[in-house]
């Protein structure tokens, strides 16, 4: 179970307060880490949160823990998450159109929807409604993953379950 993650961001505290949103939680500053950090709280029963570093921030092992560190600024990486929302798609399309962030209706292999969108032109979040969350928990299971497997086909052919 996931319980945190985090991510850079070009404004920690504007992509907090979306996400907060999405949620029906809280967005607050996250000193901890990185001066100038956020948080997005969804104020659930697991503490569901997700972290906003400034972007180029490198986290360095040390005694202690882990440190902060800023360095040479990227956009685009790999990293993406799928998240829930109790909101519906026209509304979570509202918002990111709010935002001016690139958003649209995908289905991954033909059996899951989201709204897909690309926080700050750059970092992209998948979105699950309630409707999305049903169809994503009915596809993605241990026993069909390793049918898929099994079969040996390709996850991100039509049809199948790519994320």
């Amino acid at each position: 179970m996931l319980f945190h993650c985090s991510v850079e961001a070009d404004d920690p505290q504007r992509v907090a307060n979306f996400v907060a949103e999405l949620w029906g939680g809280e967005a607050l500053p996250f000193p901890s880490v990185i001066d100038g950090s956020w948080v997005a709280l969804a104020g659930d029963d697991r503490g569901t949160m997700i972290e906003f570093y400034p972007r180029g921030t490198q986290l360095h092992e040390t005694e202690d823990g882990a440190i902060g560190v800023l360095s040479a600024h990227r956009r685009l990486n790999g990293t993406h998450m799928a998240i829930a929302t109790k909101l519906d798609r026209d509304e979570v399309l509202s918002l990111c159109e709010r935002e001016g962030w690139p958003a649209k209706y995908c289905r991954r292999g033909g059996v899951f929807g989201l709204v897909q969108v690309f926080v700050e032109d750059c970092q992209m979040l998948e979105i699950l409604t309630e409707e999305m969350q049903r169809e994503y928990l009915d596809a993605i299971t241990i026993p069909n993953w390793k049918k898929m497997l099994a079969a040996g086909e390709n996850l991100s052919e039509p049809g199948k379950l790519a994320a």
